[in-house]
């Protein structure tokens, strides 16, 4: 029975995986996966790795020298992965999509919580306070919405928004026909917009695609959304523009320093990131622990696409999941 080492495991993962596999022997470890942690994969052929885990030139060597094989993300993201490295040492497949849907609805959940000031409300009718004051908001009908990456969460996102009466505005170097959505420059974008959700990849083009300059163009009233990867802002320039009253709010699922932050219970520790500490403190930022994947549709179509990414590789068959090593 072949073996999978399975990285920075969480119970939901155990819970997911354990019901779809049949096949392989996976051993669990809750550390991530990182140049010191790599030896714990020693005999296993396949090893399981996440968003935040350290693939760098070392922890492929080592795994290449352990004699794994194949690695297998559980997840659509690639950018934490030296991929120069592993050419020739590591076959690397993903997932590329488990429930766009999931991503999608937790975005629009978050600009309904931020606009709407649904945490301040929840918070203050705990202790019995029912004052309106300060929980003011905006109808999102007759808004307008842009997106920044119209792939399939992008999509669904935009067809949410076509739902609340939306304008839809959009931002792709590939563009793809969608009802109701008007391609335009990045620029327009973010002048003509309400709210900014991104559903693009993390790559050397959209990394700080929010900086200070494309704030410097929106609306003072303007909500950012991000449910992709941390890196695509600039949290510095983000943070002063919401000390300044430049634009309206934020809300982040991912934020570009989490590795060693989200995911983990940090309640009883000192966060020492003072960006991210100020990010948490302002009234008009909505900070999720990196979960817009994390419904049950999701988690089960990660581990069956995972499960079969291996299934396809011992078997010789096509690998349409492959992320080619440059």
């Amino acid at each position: 029975m072949e073996k999978i080492a399975f990285f920075d495991a969480k119970p939901y993962d155990k819970e997911w995986f354990d019901k779809i596999n049949n096949k392989y022997k996976i051993i669990y470890y809750e550390s991530r996966l990182r140049p010191e942690s790599a030896r714990l994969a020693e005999g296993c052929k396949a090893v399981c790795a996440f968003v935040n885990d350290v693939i760098n030139a070392k922890t492929i060597d080592t795994l290449a020298e352990l004699g794994a094989e194949v690695l297998l993300m559980r997840c659509a993201g690639f950018n934490n992965i030296a991929l120069s490295a592993a050419k020739d040492k590591l076959r690397i497949l993903r997932v590329p999509a488990y429930s766009p849907h999931a991503v999608a609805e937790h975005a629009m959940g978050m600009i309904l919580a931020l606009n709407r000031k649904i945490p301040r409300a929840y918070i203050r009718t705990r202790d019995f306070n029912f004052s309106l004051v300060g929980l003011t908001g905006f109808d999102l009908y007759g808004k307008t919405a842009g997106i920044i990456g119209t792939g399939k969460i992008g999509q669904v996102f935009a067809k949410i928004c076509t739902g609340f009466g939306m304008e839809v505005l959009a931002y792709d170097p590939y563009p793809v026909e969608l009802d109701g959505v008007r391609y335009v420059t990045t620029d327009e974008l973010f002048r003509k917009s309400d709210i900014i959700s991104l559903h693009c990849p993390l790559t050397r083009e959209t990394r700080y695609i929010i900086d200070d300059n494309a704030i410097s163009l929106m609306k003072k009233s303007a909500l950012i959304v991000n449910t992709s990867r941390g890196q695509l802002i600039d949290s510095e320039a983000l943070l002063s523009a919401l000390n300044d009253k430049r634009i309206g709010g934020a809300a982040l699922d991912v934020y570009e320093e989490e590795s060693g932050l989200f995911f983990e219970d940090n309640s009883d520790k000192i966060v020492t990131d003072e960006i991210l500490s100020l990010l948490v403190s302002r009234p008009n930022v909505l900070i999720t622990s990196h979960q817009a994947f994390l419904t049950e549709e999701a988690l089960r179509g990660i581990a069956e696409v995972t499960i079969q990414n291996f299934d396809d590789y011992l078997s010789g068959r096509e690998l349409k999941n492959e992320v080619k090593a440059q």
